[in-house]
C-alpha cells in the first residue's frame, strides 16, 4: 500500500469517527423523532446547478400533501463544504440530497451517513445505466443513491457571432468544423480572426473537463485509489490540449462572475455543454439571447461530464417518506421531466426511450433537437473511475494550475510541476 493510499484512508477513518459521534448525537434527541407512521409537513431536497425539480416538486406537493422545500446551490464548490458540516456535525442536511459523480465515492466509505434505500422503494435495478445504477452502491454494497443524469458532452455556441465572424451556423457544418481538437483549435483561431481578435472560448479549463472525461480511463487515481495525477495519461492529455488553446480563451472560469456575465455580453462565442449546462446558459443569457445559441458535436464524439445521484442522509427524520420522494424525482416520467426543464440528460432507460425524450427541441437554443442529439450519445459514454478526493484535486490542483498558466503567472512547466505537488496532497487528506 502506498502512502498515498494509506494516508487517504486515514482520513477517510477519522472522518468516520467524527460522522459516528455526530450520528449518536442527533439520534439521540427523542424529542424530534416523529410517531411511527407519523406523515411530514415538509421535506428538503438540497441540489446544486439546476437540476430541473421546480414543477416535479410542485406535482409531489399536489399528489401527496407533503411540501417540498428546494435549496439550490448554484456552485458545486460551495455545496460540497456545506454537506461535509452537515454530516460532521449531525444536523442540517436535507432529507434528499444530491451527490454528484465527483463526491459520491468521497462519501462511499462512510456508508452509515446515508440510509439505505434498499427496503425503502422498489427494486430499479434493471431500470437505468446499469453502470451508474452500480456507482450508486457502497462498498458494503448498501444503496446510497438512485441515478439522476449523466453529463453527455456537446457544444453550445452563438450563431450572431458566428456568422460575424464568417464561421458557418447550421449546426451539421459547424459540427464539421470539429471532427478532432485540432479542428477545434483551428475554428477558434479563424472565428479570433474573423472577430477582430475577440476570444472563442471561455476558459481552458473548461477544455480540460471536456477532454478529461472524454477519456473512459483512471484519471487523478488508480483503481487501488493511488494518486496518479502525475503520470495519467488521461490528466496529460487534457492537460496539452488545454493549454495549447490558450490564444483563444477568454479567461473566465467557470462560475466566475466573469464567465457568468460573458453569456449576456458575448465575451465568448462557445462553451462546453453538457447536457445539464443548458439551463444554465440560458440562465446566464438571458430572454434577449434566446435563438441566439445553438447546440453542434462535441471534438471527438462523445464524452461524460458530470452527473448525480439522489441519496437520503441517514440524519432525516422521515427516511421513508424521503425515498419515496427521491424515487419520484428520479422515475421515467421525472426525468423526462427534468430533461425538458433545464437539460439533464436520463439514465431511466424507459426514459432514454420516451418519444416525448427523443422529439424534443429546445427553443431556447434555435429549436435544436436536444433529445435526439444528446440520446444518441449516451451509449458511447464509458464510465471514468474516479478517486475519493477526485473534485478536490480537479478543483484545488489542476484548474488553479491551468488557470496561473493561462493568466500568465506561471510556465507551462511551472503549472505543470505546481499540479503534481498540490495533487498529492489534496488527494491524499
Amino acid at each position: 500500500m502506498s502512502l498515498t493510499t494509506r494516508r487517504t484512508r486515514m482520513a477517510a477513518t477519522a472522518l468516520a469517527a467524527i460522522t459516528a459521534v455526530s450520528g449518536l448525537a442527533a439520534c439521540g434527541n427523542d424529542d424530534d423523532t416523529p410517531a411511527e407512521g407519523e406523515k411530514p409537513a415538509k421535506l428538503v431536497v438540497d441540489t446544486f446547478g439546476e437540476m430541473g425539480y421546480d414543477e416535479l416538486v410542485k406535482q409531489y406537493e399536489q399528489q401527496t400533501g407533503i411540501k417540498v422545500e428546494l435549496r439550490k446551490t448554484a456552485q458545486l464548490s460551495e455545496y460540497r463544504p456545506k454537506l461535509v458540516r452537515y454530516l460532521a456535525t449531525g444536523k442540517g442536511a436535507a432529507d434528499v440530497t444530491a451527490l454528484e459523480e465527483g463526491i459520491l465515492n468521497e462519501f462511499k466509505p462512510n456508508a452509515r451517513n446515508w440510509a439505505d434505500l434498499t427496503p425503502l422503494v422498489a427494486d430499479h435495478s434493471t431500470e437505468y445505466l446499469p453502470w451508474k445504477w452500480e456507482l450508486g452502491k457502497a462498498p458494503d454494497g448498501r444503496l446510497i443513491g438512485l441515478p439522476t443524469d449523466v453529463g453527455s458532452l456537446a457544444v453550445c455556441y452563438r450563431k450572431d457571432l458566428f456568422e460575424a465572424a464568417g464561421l458557418p451556423t447550421e449546426r451539421d457544418a459547424v459540427s464539421a468544423l470539429w471532427p478532432d481538437w485540432n479542428g477545434f483549435h483551428q475554428a477558434g483561431r479563424t472565428y479570433k480572426q474573423g472577430s477582430g481578435g475577440k476570444a472563442f472560448i471561455d476558459s481552458i479549463t473548461a477544455v480540460s473537463n471536456a477532454v478529461l472525461f472524454q477519456q473512459g480511463s483512471d484519471l487523478f487515481y488508480d483503481k487501488e485509489d493511488n494518486v496518479i495525477a502525475d503520470t495519467s495519461p488521461a490528466v496529460k492529455a487534457a492537460w496539452e490540449t488545454a493549454t495549447s488553446m490558450a490564444d483563444i480563451s477568454a479567461k473566465a472560469a467557470t462560475w466566475s462572475p466573469e464567465w457568468s456575465g460573458g453569456f449576456k455580453q458575448g465575451t465568448f462565442a462557445a462553451t462546453f455543454c453538457p447536457s445539464w449546462m443548458l439551463g444554465i446558459v440560458e440562465e446566464n443569457s438571458g430572454e434577449a439571447n434566446k435563438g441566439k445559441w445553438d447546440v453542434a458535436a462535441v471534438p471527438g464524439g462523445a464524452g461524460n461530464w458530470g452527473g448525480s445521484w439522489l441519496a437520503v442522509p441517514a440524519q432525516s427524520k422521515y427516511p421513508s417518506e424521503a425515498a419515496k420522494l427521491a424515487e419520484f424525482l428520479t422515475n421515467a416520467a421525472g426525468q423526462v421531466a427534468a430533461f425538458k426543464q433545464s437539460g439533464p440528460l436520463p439514465t431511466n432507460l424507459e426514459a432514454l426511450k420516451n418519444e416525448e425524450f427523443l422529439s424534443y427541441t429546445n427553443e431556447y437554443f434555435s429549436g435544436a433537437p436536444t433529445g435526439k442529439i444528446f440520446g444518441e450519445s449516451v451509449a458511447k459514454i464509458e464510465p471514468v473511475h474516479l478517486g475519493p478526493k477526485h473534485q478536490a484535486v480537479k478543483e484545488n490542483a489542476f484548474e488553479p494550475a491551468l488557470r496561473a498558466f493561462e493568466n500568465g503567472q506561471a510556465s507551462k512547466d511551472a503549472a505543470w510541476e505546481q499540479f503534481a505537488k498540490d495533487a498529492k496532497t489534496q488527494g491524499a487528506f
